[in-house]
This record gives C-alpha cells, structure tokens and sequence, in this order.
C-alpha cells in the first residue's frame, strides 16, 4: 500500500513538473506570420520579403508563399480579413472593391513616379486613407510595394500613337472593376485574365496584350510571346504590404516599432532595385528583337483623366484629395 502511494505521488509530481515546463515552452513559440503574393521567388520583390523576414526574425516566424500558391491573386485581402492569413502584399484595386474611396489611387496618370507614391503614403492624405483601411477593414498597411510604370506590351505588330489606336485590342487586366475601367480609358478591350495564364493567353491569341512593369515582363517571360511594348507610363505601379490588425495590435508598442522598420527598409530596397532594372530592361528587350517606343502620352494622360473625372468612381473620392496629390 504504501509503495503504491508512493508511485502516485511519484507521477503526481512528474506530473505537476511537466505542467510547469509547459507555459514557458510555448511562451517561447514565435508568432506565425504567413505572407501569400502572386509575384514569384525570382521577383524582386521576394527578395524584398526575404529582408524583411530576416530583420524580424529574432521576434516572429515568418512564412512566404509566392506565386498565388496559397491564395489565388485578388484573395489575399479577404484571408487577411477572415483570420486565414497574416500578411499579404495587397492590390489597392482590392481594397477599393470595399472602400470606393480607395479607387482615388488605382486611377491612371495620378502618381508621376515612385517617389511620388512614396511621398503620398507618408503625407497627411496618405494616413487618412490607411485608417479607413483599419477601421473599415481591419487590416493595417505598412507602405507601397512600389514594382514599376505599367507597360502596354502588344502581341499583334501595330503602331500605338493614341487611345484611338488601342481600339479592338484585348488587353487582358486583372479581374475587378477599376482594373477594368483602366483598360477601357486606354482606349482597348479590357479582358480579365488570372496572371499566371497571361503567357498561354498572349500565345494562344486569347489575348493581343497585357499591362505591366517592365520587370514583371522579365520574370514572366511575357516578352517571348510579344512583338513591341509601348512606353505608355499609364500607371505607376503598387501593391500594399499589409498585415491583420489584430496582429499588429497583439504586438505591442516594441515589436510594432521593430516590424515598420523592416517594412520601410525592405520596401525602400525594392523601390531602388526596380527603378534600375526598369532602365536596363528597354535596352535588353530592344536586344530581344521587341519594338520598344513611346507614344504621344499627352494623348494618352488627356483622355485617360477624362474618362475617370467623367465615371461614377470619382463621384466616391474624397473631396479635395486630387488637389492634395498634385501639391505633393
């Protein structure tokens, strides 16, 4: 008998020990972040997540996936919302399917140029619109993902001089309303299309062409399956590095501070490389054999300004922030 009360108090105590090991191990766990993009490994932008996972290390347990492998292009935003994901590199197209607002900035010919983007973010109109993303969406932007001045690259090898020129051409762009409404300002035949079949699409003639930075041409290929690329400029190029924030709130102050700062980093090192490479890639395209020239953008910028001034999405734009991005 006693020996028995003594093997129970044994596993008693073996017991107790191993219930109070327990919290610290998993008070040492790191947080799970889970990042999903469309863009692929070889983007620079993957090496720009890549630093950043690095800086953030020590605190959390980052996890990317690229090319749409864990949510497909254009969910990501909802998965963040649903508790589904952490972190995703967010179109504002997206967000603007939810905050009419938010079309301001998905419109043609309003940013001149990376710095110009980067400058909007950071100014008191940028804030206003990422608190609507917060309080409206429960989700929190850590910057622009600056990846360059969409691109018009055409299959069929006609001359673009003006939007009358693009009529009849099935320029595929990505699902969504303001991504549509872009196409149709260029004057072309808006055609949505998932990124990842854009190739088949320009080689099977399902479409005659696509819209799209320079670097994004490169790691896609897409230059293979086309005959000349028009200098359009129409819009500058960004997506939203963006995390739950939940997340961010479950953070605290410190760790918070720790986090922007290898966003900004990060995104700053990816807005340089890209600048760069988008000025290397004329030359390499023109080596490809791509007829590469600029169309008379004055045409391009006139018309496309009228059609989004003219539509029912300037109507949901907050007063006066046209004015405030110009004064930038």
């Amino acid at each position: 008998m006693k020996a028995e009360m003594n093997r129970r108090l044994f596993m008693v105590a073996v017991g107790a020990l191993a219930a109070g090991t327990a919290v610290p191990a998993f008070a040492q766990d790191k947080p799970k972040l889970r990042f999903s993009a469309v863009f692929s490994e070889q983007d620079i932008r993957a090496e720009m997540m890549k630093m950043f996972a690095d800086a953030i290390k020590d605190d959390f347990a980052f996890e990317g996936y690229y090319g749409g492998n864990l949510f497909k292009q254009g969910t990501e935003l909802v998965a963040i919302q649903r508790g589904n994901l952490e972190m995703g590199n967010v179109a504002p197209q997206d967000i603007s399917k939810q905050i009419p607002a938010w079309s301001i900035v998905t419109a043609g010919y309003l940013f001149r140029d990376a710095a110009h983007l980067k400058a909007f973010f950071a100014s008191d109109a940028g804030a206003e619109l990422k608190r609507m993303t917060e309080d409206q969406l429960g989700v929190r932007v850590l910057g622009p993902t600056y990846f360059g001045l969409r691109q018009v690259g055409l299959k069929p090898d006609k001359e673009i001089k003006t939007p009358a020129d693009m009529a009849g051409i099935k320029l595929r762009m990505p699902g969504g309303d303001a991504w549509q409404f872009l196409g149709q300002a260029l004057g072309a035949n808006p055609t949505p299309m998932a990124y990842a079949e854009v190739y088949t699409g320009l080689q099977t003639g399902a479409i005659d062409g696509q819209d799209n930075p320079l670097p994004n041409v490169e790691n896609m290929k897409f230059y293979e399956v086309m005959s000349q690329i028009v200098l359009t400029s129409h819009l500058v190029g960004f997506d939203l590095l963006s995390i739950s924030k939940k997340v961010w709130d479950e953070m605290g102050a410190e760790k918070q501070a720790k986090v922007q700062a290898a966003a900004d980093k990060a995104i700053d090192f990816s807005t340089e490389k890209h600048l760069t490479r988008e000025k290397e890639l004329v030359e390499t395209f023109k080596g490809k054999g791509l007829k590469i020239y600029e169309p008379d953008v004055a045409a391009f910028r006139k018309h496309v300004q009228e059609q989004y001034l003219a539509s029912d999405l300037a109507k949901e734009w907050p007063a006066g922030m046209v004015d405030k991005i110009n004064a930038l």
